[in-house]
Order: structure tokens, then sequence, then C-alpha cells
């Protein structure tokens, strides 16, 4: 699969003219000692923890429709490639709705050190289901991944950060661009790894190879925690005990009702994978909603800062776009590379998970060129401007597709060169949108608010991820057509050129 962006991040530092890695007053120990690249060890832990966990994660997503999709005779689900796409869908959504509780988790229960252990220790869990051999597995597996991931990413970069002086702009920018190359590197390889393991010999295998990951980053985490000293080892604003008895009511609550709710469905026999989808749905749309009315109606917010939350929300609409075809990549265009796309070299027959190695390396090539055109142009290509090239990309990407399908409309097999043209499009397109809007979302945040403003940036995500998930069940092919990438290139074309043509208005009140 691609690589997509990671659920929430770090806020944003100020400027200052010297970088200085952790203070020896902060935190003595973890200053001690070099690690990888001449880098402290709790560095190197976090880096080597962050690498094995986005290995699993990776490595199970490239495989995962393929596994849906496959006849039981194979060992697959049997599922169609509707039901297949939707539970991917949903899969993706959950990681980065799960963010926003695992954030508070992190940030107000556990503090952020132990937030990262439990929650590498239900990732590991949830890939264990899933490499056991039997076809319920898959499910509770799924949920103990999304819930895992939810409270592990945030606040692995909330420690991260922690190590950092908040004045030490140039130092907690360099960690976090070498954060961002451990998941290209990772998202390379896990497709092949875990692709040859789970097509090639058995699926579950494959699903094991990815729990194997996440127990060698626990293993890295766990063996290398004494370099934290004390950092992340409280909440940084220690939520009441008034306040986590609410909080655990009302999820216990609400689990309860899900559990039961979809409990009897279950018995009954008349669960589907739309009902599943109906949740993550309402949830993706309630939940950005509810946070930005609860965000316009704070009093500490000033007049103009309430005109730039308004503004932003024609952005986190883009998004949500974008995050819908992109995220595609590892269901609709998984599918094409499986039955579609010519994969015979030299006598042997390519996975069709290895394409999903194709975006992480392309963005490897292409993210030193758009830094570099990024920081010649200036402030004359505005946030919008920026946000219209990555539409335009994907627009692309599915356009060429879209002929793609069209040559194989006859049953036959296209060249493997059209998938990679696309793959390299998404590529431009994730590169020269997801840093741009996260740093779009920290510049435009009210001073107070930034991790709420970075969390609506991930819900984003959420929404894109349960459109994107639905689209290919809503237009009832087995195997993406033309017509299905013709539609979904139009519509990225279409939000590009709004974004463009909007352009001076838009950056006009948000300030970016």
């Amino acid at each position: 699969m691609a690589a997509p962006p990671q659920p929430p991040t770090t806020p944003t530092p100020a400027p200052t003219s010297a970088p200085s890695p952790v203070p020896a007053a902060k935190n003595s120990r973890a200053a001690a000692g070099p690690g990888l690249l001449g880098r402290p060890r709790w560095f190197t832990t976090l880096f080597g923890t962050d690498i094995w966990e986005r290995f699993s994660f990776y490595g199970m997503t490239a495989i995962l429709v393929l596994y849906a999709t496959e006849d039981t005779d194979g060992g697959g689900l049997g599922m169609s490639a509707g039901d297949a796409s939707m539970l991917y869908g949903a899969y993706m959504a959950a990681v980065f709705l799960a963010s926003v509780p695992g954030g508070w988790i992190g940030d107000r229960v556990l503090g952020a050190h132990r937030a990262v252990l439990y929650g590498g220790i239900l990732i590991g869990l949830g890939h264990l289901s899933m490499a056991v051999p039997v076809a319920w597995s898959l499910y509770p597996g799924l949920l103990l991944i999304a819930c895992g991931t939810g409270l592990l990413k945030p606040n692995m970069a909330s420690l991260l950060s922690a190590f950092y002086d908040r004045e030490d702009r140039a130092g907690r920018d360099a960690g976090f661009a070498v954060f961002y190359m451990s998941v290209q590197v990772s998202a390379l390889l896990a497709p092949v790894v875990v692709g040859v393991l789970g097509e090639g010999v058995n699926w579950h295998l494959g699903f094991g190879a990815a729990a194997l990951g996440m127990g060698l980053g626990l293993f890295q985490y766990v063996r290398g925690a004494r370099h934290f000293g004390t950092t992340g080892q409280a909440p940084e604003r220690s939520a009441t005990p008034a306040q986590r008895t609410r909080v655990f009511r009302v999820g216990c609550a609400a689990t309860a009702l899900v559990v039961l709710v979809y409990g009897i469905d279950a018995a009954a026999g008349t669960f589907r994978m739309v009902h599943l989808m109906a949740l993550i749905g309402l949830l993706c749309v309630v939940l950005p909603v509810v946070c930005f009315w609860r965000l316009l109606r704070n009093p500490l917010l000033t007049a103009a800062e309430r005109v730039r939350v308004r503004t932003y929300i024609w952005l986190f609409l883009a998004s949500a776009v974008f995050w819908a075809l992109f995220l595609q990549s590892g269901s609709a265009f998984a599918l094409f590379a499986k039955h579609a796309t010519d994969r015979e070299v030299f006598g042997r027959t390519v996975p069709a998970s290895w394409f999903q190695a194709a975006i992480p390396l392309f963005v490897l090539v292409l993210a030193p060129l758009f830094a570099w055109l990024w920081t010649r142009a200036g402030d004359r290509v505005p946030t919008a401007a920026k946000y219209a090239v990555g539409m335009g990309a994907v627009a692309a990407a599915y356009l060429v597709m879209a002929v793609a399908a069209t040559l194989v409309a006859d049953g036959g097999r296209v060249s493997p060169l059209w998938l990679l043209l696309s793959f390299l499009l998404l590529a431009g397109g994730e590169v020269a949108f997801a840093p741009i809007g996260m740093s779009a979302t920290t510049a435009i945040a009210p001073a107070t608010f930034v991790s709420q403003m970075v969390a609506l940036f991930w819900l984003s995500g959420a929404l894109g991820g349960g459109i994107g998930g639905n689209a290919l069940k809503a237009s009832g092919d087995q195997v993406p057509g033309s017509a299905y990438f013709l539609v979904l290139g139009a519509v990225a074309l279409v939000t590009g050129t709004v974004l463009y043509l909007c352009r001076r208005p838009l950056t006009h009140r948000l300030g970016v």
C-alpha cells in the first residue's frame, strides 16, 4: 500500500537560531551516549520501534484486500471486491478515528511512554489474531490493530517531541524528517516480505510476519526505554478523577451498545459489511462536525481566528476528497494489479502485493524535488495552490488507470508500466498534499488549539477512508473498470480546479 500519513503529530515549534538536542537539565539520561547516525540512544529506540511498527502495518495492509477477495479454496475469505473494499475503508477510517481518543488517553491518563507500549501490545495481539488460520480471527485482529495504532501513533509523536526544547525548531524538524523516512523505508520493504509469504505460501503466515515485526518493535522499545529517563512517564495534563470517571462510563456504555447491536445482528445471521460501514461512516461525519462546532464556540478564539477556522473547513473537505482517492491504492488499485495486470517477469509471477511498494519508492525520489520547488517558490505559491497541484496529480493517476482499464475491457491484461505510472503520480500527489496539509493546519490553528486542529486534519482522513471504502461497492464492479477510474479522476480534477480558482480568497482568509 501507499504510505498514508500517520495519525497526529507534533505541535508547531517556535523558530530559533540554533538546535539544542535534549537538554541535560530536562533529562540527563536521555542525552547520554550516541546511537544510530550519531543521534541519542532514545532516538535510536524510537526510530527502531517506529520502523517495525510501520513494517507490520504496511505488510498487513498490502495483502488484506487480496486475502479477503481470494476464494475460500485458496485460503481466502471469498468476499466480493465491493465488500473487501468496504472492509479496507472501514479499517483505515477506524485507524484515523482511534487517534482522537488515543491522543487524549496518552495526554490525560497514561503519559506518552506507557501509551506507546500499550498501543504496541494491542497491535501485536491484533496481528497474532490474524495469523490464526480461521476466518473469524480477521475481525478482532483488525479491531485490536486499529485501537492500538490510534493509541501508539499520536503518542509516539508526542514522546519524540518531548525530548526537544520548545524553541529547538531545527532539531525537532530534523528528528521528524528522519522519522518520515523510516515510514517510507518500511512501506517499501514490508509489501515485498509479507507479500511473498502471504500470496506465495499462506495468507496467515504473511499476517504472522507482520506480528513478528511488531514483536521486534516492542522488544526494541522495552529494551531501550531505560534511555528515556523520566520523559513521557507522566501525562502532560492529567485528567481529574471526575473527568476520568465520566469518560470511562461513556466509553463503556458506547462500547456495550455497539457490541450488543452487532452481536444480535451476527447471531441473527443478518450481519453485512455495510452495517459496519454505516457506523464508521456516521462517526466520520459526526465527529468532525462536533469538533468544529466546539472549537468555533470556544470563547478563547478571537474574531480573526474564527474566520480562519471557518475557512479551514474548505481545506478539510478537500483533504477528505484527497484521502478518499489516495487510500484506494491499497484496494481498487490492488485488485487491478491482481486481476488485470501482466505480472509475468522472466517466467515468474510477481506477487500483486509487491506493487504496494511503488508509492513509497517514488516518494523517496520525489520528496527532495518537491522540497526544492516549494523552497524556490516561497510565498508565491499559497497552500490552496499546492493542494491543487496534489489533487491534479491524483486526477492524472486516475485518468491513466481509466485508459489502462479500457485496454483490458475484453478480459486481457496490461503492462505493469500503467500501474507504475499511476503510482508515480499518486506519490507526487502525496508529497504535494500531505506535508503541506499538516503544515497549513498547524499554521492556521489558534495558539492554544493546535492539537485539536491536528485531530481535525486526521479526521479528514477518516472521512475520506470511509467514502473511498464505499466507492467500489457502489459501482458494483468486481474489478474496477474504466468508468470507475474516469469518474473519480473527474472528481479530483474538479476539486483541484476549484481550489486553484479560489486560491486568492482562501489565502486572504487563511493567511497561508
